[in-house]
């Protein structure tokens, strides 16, 4: 059947409908993944159109996927957590939801803490098992949305459910079928999609969801879930890890709309925040996220590297402040006791920081020169420098006028009677077989020392 296609405004031809391959030995694709060698990255160079949506979002995952590798936060840290979320997600949403564990007394608690904030975003929503003692747990509670676990690969049906594929199918379709007759939004996780049987499966297993959502006229959201991150965001590259390959897929062969798709991914290959962006270019409307990556082995995609490849992509915040994502850094490390490591883009304490003298003159005359974009406007965090023996006249003249806020007409140069003789101090120190950087407090005392009562206390 010949029919015009509404989104390309071509006339396309139907498309072929994927049935089940129910195999009786599970497909593990041991030639991408061989577990003794490093996986393959396999091309077959079939190449899909980009399709980025009109409105693209952010997910949370913080105090679900995020709470799997660290300890629990308490009630009120999650309070907190989600107060500065809606902050930083701003008027229109576009952190759109945070989901959350409800299987203790501790989870049940914070749920209700934020639901009673009544803030339209994010959306609380929940996460469960396909089991169905699990959704009684959220069909009392005035939840709109759970995450479902479906496991599509045949690594998690045949080895971890001890299921055929038929066998998993059916029992899925029986856990979503209970949340459609409550009137709940389920969200499906096609866990571990990056080695699982597309065509064979994932297709098949989709396109029954969309059929029971057209019955119902309630919304399925499918989420494509590179549990180990195997997925790979180049174009030309082979299911089952190729990203654009799954989300067009899905969208052209299961009919999925974009604010229907949401990728979730992990870092184990370093490709978390190039995946997310891909899944965006390709046709998926949501990317799910956990503050500073915070996730199972490697983390998961940062949320706050995606709000900045959001003002990338659109050119704009749109209504998020991304100054609460300084705000957010600090509280994990004050009040979480989160150690950050120092080189972490955006949120680390060496982001934005210089040590070099070279760079540091270059950053007196403009920080632009060395800075990657006006940090303080964008992320309340002013571009600054380390002084180490390496740092030169130049590196302490920029740390004294940053440290102490100096005002145009107040500020140092490299001629400065006061650098000069910070610089023989600190020369002197290194001389003498010092080795680490000089720490703010450190410095403040040469200061006092040299030039008492000059910038205050």
């Amino acid at each position: 059947m010949i029919a015009k296609n509404p989104a390309s405004n071509l006339l396309e031809q139907s498309q072929y409908k994927y049935s089940l391959q129910d195999v009786e030995k599970p497909n593990l694709y041991r030639e991408l993944y061989p577990y003794d060698e490093i996986p393959k990255i396999a091309f077959n160079h079939r190449r899909v159109p980009s399709n980025m949506p009109a409105e693209i979002w952010i997910t949370d995952t913080t105090f679900r996927d995020g709470q799997q590798s660290r300890a629990p936060y308490s009630a009120k840290q999650i309070e907190d957590i989600y107060k500065m979320l809606a902050r930083l997600g701003g008027p229109n949403g576009l952190i759109r939801q945070s989901e959350f564990f409800v299987y203790t007394k501790k989870d049940r608690e914070a749920v209700e803490k934020c639901m009673a904030l009544g803030y339209k975003f994010p959306e609380i929503t929940t996460w469960i098992r396909a089991k169905k003692e699990d959704f009684a747990l959220v069909n009392d509670i005035g939840i709109k949305e759970t995450g479902i676990l479906v496991s599509c690969s045949d690594y998690h049906i045949f080895k971890k459910l001890g299921m055929t594929r038929s066998q998993a199918m059916e029992h899925y379709l029986s856990v979503v079928k209970q949340a459609f007759y409550a009137g709940i939004r389920p969200r499906c996780h096609l866990e571990d999609i990056t080695r699982a049987d597309f065509y064979g499966f994932v297709v098949p297993f989709v396109n029954e969801l969309t059929e029971l959502s057209n019955e119902t006229g309630i919304p399925v959201k499918i989420r494509m879930c590179d549990t180990m991150g195997y997925g790979v965001p180049f174009s030309g590259v082979a299911l089952p890890r190729s990203v654009p390959g799954i989300v067009y897929g899905l969208h052209h062969f299961s009919d999925v709309t974009s604010e229907m798709l949401e990728w979730h991914g992990h870092n184990d290959f370093y490709k978390g925040v190039a995946n997310a962006t891909a899944a965006w270019l390709y046709g998926a409307s949501g990317v799910n996220c956990s503050l500073l990556g915070i996730g199972e082995r490697t983390g998961n995609v940062p949320l706050e590297a995606m709000v900045i490849e959001y003002a990338s992509l659109t050119g704009s915040f749109d209504g998020m402040d991304p100054t609460v994502i300084t705000e957010i850094a600090e509280y994990f490390q004050k009040e979480l006791h989160y150690d950050i490591p120092a080189m972490t883009p955006f949120v680390g304490s060496n982001f934005n920081v210089t040590r070099a003298g070279i760079h540091a003159d270059g950053m007196m005359k403009d920080a632009e020169i060395y800075n990657i974009f006006d940090t303080e406007k964008i992320l309340n965090r002013p571009a600054a420098v380390s002084i180490s023996g390496t740092s030169g006249l130049a590196g302490i003249a920029y740390w004294v006028n940053n440290h102490y806020k100096l005002l145009p007409e107040q500020m140092v140069n490299k001629q400065d009677s006061l650098v000069i003789e910070m610089k023989k101090t600190i020369d002197q120190q290194y001389a003498d077989g010092r080795t680490t950087i000089m720490g703010d407090e450190e410095l403040e005392e040469i200061v006092q020392t040299l030039a008492p009562g000059r910038f205050g206390k």
